[in-house]
């Protein structure tokens, strides 16, 4: 995406920063922390696409061949458990083993031979535990959120479960929505004090001023810019695309870019800025406080996105600058599981070197956590 050049609007005086006015301190500043949030949520959108492409032509390959291994792992131990010469203890220790990983793959692949094999050596049934495990989940989704959500619910579908729940919530918030409205609509009716209704004129006059300010920039730049007036083509187009942008910053009640966009066609200059009046300074300042929430609300939003879609825990600081970085130490630590995986997967063949295996695992639970890679 081509960024745009802009000049930076800022109130500037001969004067030292400390004896602008406290209106002109609060334009600057709001100025410097929308563009820190602008650069921001230029940098998000700038680092998302690459890593996009990077998980899903490295990460998701390699994780694919790990989970392949862990399948061929666990039939490898499966079939190991039955050589002679292991003592009880070493069959246990398979079986734990055995359990943990073929639990953890039966979970995301829906695997008859793996189940199989995870009951044989769990010595219990998967589906009845799993069964348990998401009547226990209903039970305590019902206590939390205080409604029933159905003895027809499909136990053995979680998106199931979700969704009914889901579907409750959104009931009870309309119920409360539509009780919320008809008590402040009973409340309207009831007669206002003179204090209550010079409030509400007070309110609704600033929010006039607020959209009289905005509009009297928009209407000077829809003057200067309107490409109909044009006659040459090239200059035609070059209107309509500043038009474009005004209108875009119109709509959203984008001051900055307004100001910004005045100041490129060098429609005010900066002593027009610095000269801007105390009342229409707070009026400015008000809007520019509205768009600084809209500028963080939609960071939050780009970045929990991003952290959903690739399962990244709230938890996790993350960085547009280091995403990168973390995606190549993820692939790294994939590719060396894999490599110890490998390598495992050839100590099965002869029993005295099973057993080694066995006695080191011990020391390097690794094998119990594979590195905690993704399905």
């Amino acid at each position: 995406m081509t960024r745009i050049q802009v000049k930076t609007v800022s109130i500037i005086t001969g004067n030292a920063p400390s004896q602008l006015s406290q209106g002109q301190k609060a334009f600057n500043a709001l100025i410097k922390q929308i563009e820190k949030r602008r650069a921001r949520l230029a940098a998000w959108e700038a680092a998302i696409p690459p890593y996009q492409r990077k998980y899903a032509s490295e990460l998701v390959p390699l994780v694919e061949d790990a989970v392949d291994l862990r399948v061929k792992l666990v039939h490898c131990l499966d079939r190991a458990s039955e050589q002679n010469g292991l003592s009880r203890a070493e069959r246990r220790k398979i079986a734990s083993v055995i359990t943990q990983l073929a639990g953890e793959l039966v979970a995301a692949r829906d695997d008859a031979e793996l189940k199989a094999i995870y009951n044989r050596h769990s010595r219990s049934d998967y589906d009845s535990e799993e069964a348990a495990n998401i009547k226990g989940m209903k039970s305590v989704l019902e206590d939390v959120l205080g409604f029933e959500l159905g003895d027809d619910l499909d136990l053995g579908s979680p998106e199931d479960i979700l969704k009914r729940a889901q579907a409750q919530i959104h009931d009870r918030q309309t119920r409360y929505d539509a009780d919320r409205q008809a008590r402040q609509e009973r409340l309207a009716k009831r007669n206002k004090s003179a204090k209550q209704l010079a409030r509400e004129a007070q309110q609704e006059a600033e929010e006039q001023l607020l959209r009289q300010s905005i509009r009297e920039v928009y209407r000077k730049l829809a003057s200067a810019l309107h490409p109909d007036r044009e006659t040459d083509p090239q200059e035609r187009a070059r209107k309509t695309a500043l038009m474009q942008r005004a209108n875009q910053a119109y709509d959203k009640n984008n001051l900055l870019q307004l100001l910004e966009l005045q100041l490129e066609l060098e429609h005010i200059d900066q002593t027009a800025i610095n000269n801007i009046s105390g009342h229409r300074l707070r009026h400015y300042n008000k809007i520019l406080k509205e768009q600084l929430v809209e500028l963080q609300q939609e960071i939050l939003r780009v970045e929990g996105g991003f952290r959903a879609q690739f399962g990244i825990s709230p938890f996790v600081d993350l960085s547009p600058s280091t995403i990168m970085r973390d995606l190549a130490v993820e692939i790294v630590g994939v590719r060396r599981t894999i490599r110890d995986m490998r390598k495992d997967l050839l100590a099965f063949e002869d029993v005295k070197t099973f057993k080694a295996w066995l006695k080191a695992l011990r020391h390097q639970p690794r094998m119990v956590d594979l590195g905690g890679l993704p399905f």
